[in-house]
């Protein structure tokens, strides 16, 4: 049986939950509520192990704080023994509108902690993301404010459906590949 790691990136406690930089978090909990499993706390993550068509799927949110993710990410990866290419990490992405994701095989951490952490541990960029557009929309110098901010109420249908399309892109990334996922995903405007 073929065999995943998704990460989802975000910060544990209730201050952070359902903000933009959360958007990891709140997918990957609805992945896994989608297939039926439920997240347990184990070491430096909330981990949950769920099955689809045939693949096994191991989903961890780290517990580490956004910024240490690499230590969840590694530990994780040693554990399962899942290929780097077979691994999945779902993070906010201020450079890309609201209305885009990006799924990439590769590519520098652009600034996001989160990712520079998992670089620094593993040594390399080379494993696939999941790029969820937060948008840019603040003040000069409010950066962190904005990402730790909750989604605007007129924002919370593009998230929504947002989280409905990651699901399917998951799934597509586990059953068709990386390569047709990206064809079929990373050009679509996703409009409620």
């Amino acid at each position: 049986m073929s065999k995943f790691l998704f990460v989802g990136l975000g910060n544990i406690g209730t201050e952070y939950a359902n903000t933009r930089h959360n958007i990891g978090f709140d997918v990957l909990n609805a992945f896994v509520l989608k297939h039926g499993g439920s997240f347990k706390v184990d070491r430096l993550a909330y981990m949950a192990e769920v099955k689809f068509k045939g693949k096994q799927i191991v989903c961890i949110c780290p517990t580490t704080y956004m910024n240490l993710s690499g230590r969840a990410f590694k530990y994780w990866l040693d554990k399962t023994k899942v290929p780097l290419e077979n691994t999945l990490t779902i993070v906010d992405d201020l450079a890309l509108p609201l209305d885009k994701l990006r799924l990439r095989a590769a590519g520098t951490d652009a600034g996001h902690n989160g990712l520079k952490d998992i670089q620094l541990v593993l040594g390399t960029d080379k494993y696939p993301k999941l790029r969820f557009g937060i948008g840019s929309n603040y003040p000069k110098g409010m950066q962190a404010d904005f990402v730790l901010s909750k989604w605007l109420k007129e924002e919370e249908p593009f998230v929504l459906l947002k989280i409905e399309k990651c699901l399917e892109l998951m799934e597509s990334f586990v059953t068709a590949g990386i390569e047709l996922t990206m064809t079929t995903f990373n050009k679509l405007s996703i409009k409620p």
